[in-house]
């Protein structure tokens, strides 16, 4: 197959430019046609040469992502389900900030990218790895997430111009509505680092997404060799700990990774990332009813976030079908809050997002690829 072109670097366009005999100028011209124009076919490039588009099309390809469906929610969150090439599927969920999501102005979107089809991490409580792993997403497949979203917000405001007889969006600048990214979707982040890390950058740089570094927010279950690995780039990408457990016992109970990783490790990792960069960690905690919602858990919480000059991220557990978790009451989570600010910790509780559109992570695409499943067996019985 060939190589997907937003897989590659400027430096590494520039050199086949070279090879192929093409003025530099050549380079800022298809980068702008990739990452600010976001097109979908060469021949949309239209102040390339034809000989050059046809080099590009012999030599690379340009893939986009096929939505497959999209869910809504009353507080504006949007879950997009995105086809893959070869027929997987994984989700990217568009969030309007509020101070109780990192703290970001009101005004600006998250976008929650994956980065695997399914996990191989088993954590007792996610929808993603019910169906196993598959196979990591490549450079071009975590990319496109973001200009994917772009393209159906441009999509979006040109349909409702045309509704409302305004001039054509086309004639305008339309502003990026991707302004954070964290990448906390399907997957193991770090399980794929050496793509993750690729795609990132592209998003950070200038010709490329222009999202800066401190927008962008990586989410790991507890891989300390990575985190290690991570806190020497040079780039200062946010760090967050799906963290689910203040002590080994609970974690343990339900993340199989904290028996390869204990506590003790992940924390030492994580004490190493900060002195690289000096960049406050994120713990993200989420609340399940008669698991970790115990207000015996708010004195080794608070130890660890002291310890580590971190903040909580407190989140209700989504209900996933078929798991048998639960959802603390309301006023549960909002006691263990009140105690972990007690203990004069930085901690948030986040309110509903996206509790009406399968929220949890991997639950529209299990549910997608079960109806897929099901309509197939009732196809081939039929025709039997």
């Amino acid at each position: 197959m060939l190589t997907d072109i937003k897989s590659l670097t400027r430096e590494e366009l520039e050199a086949r430019f070279k090879d192929w005999g093409e003025p530099a100028f050549r380079v800022p011209q298809l980068l702008d046609w990739l990452y600010a124009r976001r097109a979908t076919s060469w021949d949309a490039m239209s102040n390339l040469p034809k000989s050059l588009r046809a080099s590009l099309r012999e030599h690379f390809s340009l893939q986009t992502l096929e939505l497959a469906r999209k869910q809504g929610a009353q507080d504006t969150t949007q879950k997009f389900l995105w086809k893959l090439a070869d027929g997987a599927f994984i989700e990217s969920v568009l969030i309007p900030a509020n101070p109780a999501l990192y703290g970001e102005a009101s005004d600006r979107h998250t976008l929650c990218i994956s980065t695997q089809v399914g996990c191989a991490y088993g954590c007792k409580f996610c929808a993603s790895g019910l169906e196993g792993w598959k196979r990591n997403l490549g450079v071009h497949e975590i990319v496109e997430q973001v200009l994917s979203i772009e393209r159906w917000n441009e999509a979006t405001l040109a349909s409702a111009a045309a509704a409302l007889k305004e001039s054509s969006t086309s004639t305008r600048t339309i502003e990026r509505i991707v302004n954070n990214i964290v990448v906390m979707g399907m997957g193991e982040p770090l399980a794929n680092y050496d793509n993750l890390l690729a795609a990132l950058k592209i998003l950070n740089a200038p010709w490329g997404g222009g999202i800066g570094a401190r927008r962008i927010t990586i989410s790991t279950s507890g891989l300390a060799p990575q985190i290690r690995k991570l806190a020497d780039e040079p780039l200062q990408f946010r760090l967050a700990i799906s963290l689910h457990g203040a002590t080994d016992a609970v974690r343990e109970k339900i993340m199989p990774i904290n028996r390869k990783y204990p506590l003790k490790e992940l924390v030492n990792a994580c004490e190493y990332y900060q002195s690289e960069n000096g960049r406050m960690i994120t713990l993200e905690y989420i609340l399940i009813a008669g698991i970790n919602d115990g207000l015996d858990q708010i004195k080794p919480l608070a130890t660890l976030a002291k310890r580590l000059h971190a903040k909580v991220n407190l989140i209700p557990y989504n209900k996933v079908e078929d798991l048998p978790w639960e959802r603390p009451a309301e006023d549960v989570c909002e006691r263990f809050l009140a105690a972990l600010e007690k203990q004069d910790v930085t901690a948030t509780l986040r309110r509903e997002k996206g509790g009406d559109i399968d929220a949890a992570c991997g639950q529209l695409r299990l549910k997608t690829e079960r109806e897929v499943a099901k309509t197939a067996q009732t196809s081939v019985a039929q025709s039997g």
